[in-house]
């Protein structure tokens, strides 16, 4: 049996071939011809019994004429190398979402961070990694961040933590220019920001925190802490995931303040490189 994580991915590569199936107006039996597999091996993906297979996704996505969806979900959501497995479910989740609401409570939330700022975070959990290793990671952190300037692009609401403007991760310059991405992105609307001041006390959710919404397919929540992630996809646990969430929202500066309060943080790690 797969993680947590690994099993929701298989649960939504299930879910997405059944609606696209259907749509097509063909039964398991009819796929698995097309495919050379039997009815009932399409019945095991479908119901998360069985991992997705690349060469039957790259067979499915012929089939079906899905421009490669299923093929890019076993690459990327399955089996994608430059992810830890309790993450690797939720970046091509990222990239199908028609709504993405993040908080995140130390950190530049990965989709906003630039590569300089990105190769500091993965320097400081990888102190050791072996150059290609570390490029690897951040070559990945910037192809996520790519949608952001889609035209498709999700909607994208965005609460940090008051502490995520004041570490100076890779130093004042890196955090300076990381911070001016995420006021130039909110500026241009491409997401929606807000603060959570430390004013506002304890938050309603201590570590990251991700809902995802789909235009055909159940909404799904993350948490991630240090070490280990889980993608949910229970609907009561997701309804109270949202409710954290809101929770948080309602405690937070205002879009504007919060801008405001990005720029000013971001000027002083300015002035802290002009004086070393």
């Amino acid at each position: 049996m797969a993680n947590g994580s690994r099993q929701a991915a298989w649960e939504f590569f299930g879910t997405e071939l059944k609606r696209r199936r259907e749509d097509a107006g063909i039964t398991q039996v009819e796929l698995g011809a097309r495919v050379f597999a039997s009815g009932g091996y399409i019945g095991q993906f479908e119901q998360a019994i069985r991992k997705p297979q690349l060469d039957v996704a790259q067979r499915i996505d012929e089939a079906l004429q899905t421009d490669g969806i299923f093929e890019r979900l076993c690459r990327k959501l399955i089996d994608d190398p430059r992810y830890a497995d309790y993450f690797a479910g939720v970046v091509e989740l990222e990239r199908l979402a028609t709504a993405v609401h993040d908080y995140e409570p130390t950190v530049v939330p990965g989709l906003l961070q630039t590569p300089d700022y990105a190769r500091a975070l993965t320097l400081a959990t990888h102190p050791f990694a072996a150059e290609e290793f570390v490029e690897d990671r951040v070559v990945a952190r910037v192809e996520r961040s790519a949608i952001l300037e889609d035209a498709a692009r999700p909607v994208y609401w965005v609460v940090v933590h008051e502490t995520v403007l004041r570490v100076p991760v890779g130093g004042p310059r890196v955090t300076a220019e990381a911070l001016d991405r995420v006021a130039r992105l909110a500026e241009e609307r491409k997401v929606l920001l807000q603060v959570f001041p430390f004013s506002a006390g304890a938050p309603a959710n201590s570590g990251s925190l991700r809902l995802m919404e789909f235009e055909d397919a159940p909404p799904t929540a993350y948490t991630e802490t240090s070490f280990s992630g889980s993608l949910l996809d229970d609907p009561a646990v997701v309804r109270r995931a949202r409710r954290a969430y809101d929770l948080i929202r309602g405690a937070a500066l205002s879009p504007e303040a919060s801008l405001a309060l990005v720029r000013s943080a971001a000027e002083d790690f300015r002035r802290c490189t002009h004086t070393t």
